[in-house]
């Protein structure tokens, strides 16, 4: 890695610093580490608290990352209620796609209520909103969340995590669904693995996508 990589990736982070929680909090951590660390070398007690403090803040954020990465992938799923953060369920019957004459899968979905037109991605990890569906749809970046790095055609960009409350299509219905919102995207909308993967299966047949929820399972409404 060349010292222009470092510079802009270094230049990334700082830029994305008064825009998540988190971040804020892990500068402030290790500056304090530092400081404390400095202080302790004196002889100073509130040097060696302070030092100790900042690394419990930091093993806490590490803890709170783990647990908001590892909603991204189902096999590592678990439920964080006490964070605030919904179950991600997704229910319903069997659902059919053709495909459209560009040779991708779409799909006319409702998020929170709000119509929207979705391309199914298998390549893309998390479910993504244009910005102009997040603000029809009111939904906000979430408190706390990290700020992730998603590729587009105009470069890496930054997006923040929200939370779909529901996100219906077919006979499909996904509740508490983790997405991010997506600049630079014009209006595209993904549907990510987060989703398609806790489905029970799906399945290209010849030029149609089938999408198989769990059982036992509710009709979707």
């Amino acid at each position: 890695m060349d010292v222009k990589t470092i510079v802009e990736a270094t230049a990334d982070l700082l830029r994305e610093v008064p825009r998540s929680g988190l971040l804020i909090a892990t500068v402030a951590a290790v500056v304090g580490s530092m400081v404390g660390g400095a202080i302790a070398r004196r002889g100073s007690a509130f040097g060696r608290w302070l030092a100790t403090g900042s690394t419990f803040v930091l093993a806490g954020i590490l803890v709170l990352v783990v647990l908001q990465v590892s909603r991204f992938d189902p096999r590592l799923d678990v439920a964080v209620p006490e964070l605030g953060l919904p179950s991600q369920t997704v229910a319903g019957r069997e659902t059919r796609v053709e495909l459209a004459r560009d040779g991708h899968f779409w799909i006319t979905a409702e998020v929170n209520g709000t119509p929207a037109r979705f391309l199914v991605d298998t390549g893309a990890t998390l479910t993504a909103v244009s910005v102009p569906v997040a603000e029809s749809a009111g939904l906000k970046p979430r408190t706390g969340g990290m700020p992730v790095r998603i590729a587009t055609a105009n470069g890496t960009v930054s997006a923040e995590i929200t939370t779909i409350d529901t996100l219906t299509f077919g006979n499909v219905k996904a509740g508490g669904l983790d997405a991010v919102i997506a600049p630079n995207m014009g209006n595209t909308n993904v549907i990510g693995m987060n989703l398609l993967s806790r489905l029970a299966s799906w399945r290209v047949e010849g030029s149609t996508l089938i999408l198989v929820p769990n059982h036992p399972q509710p009709v979707a409404e």
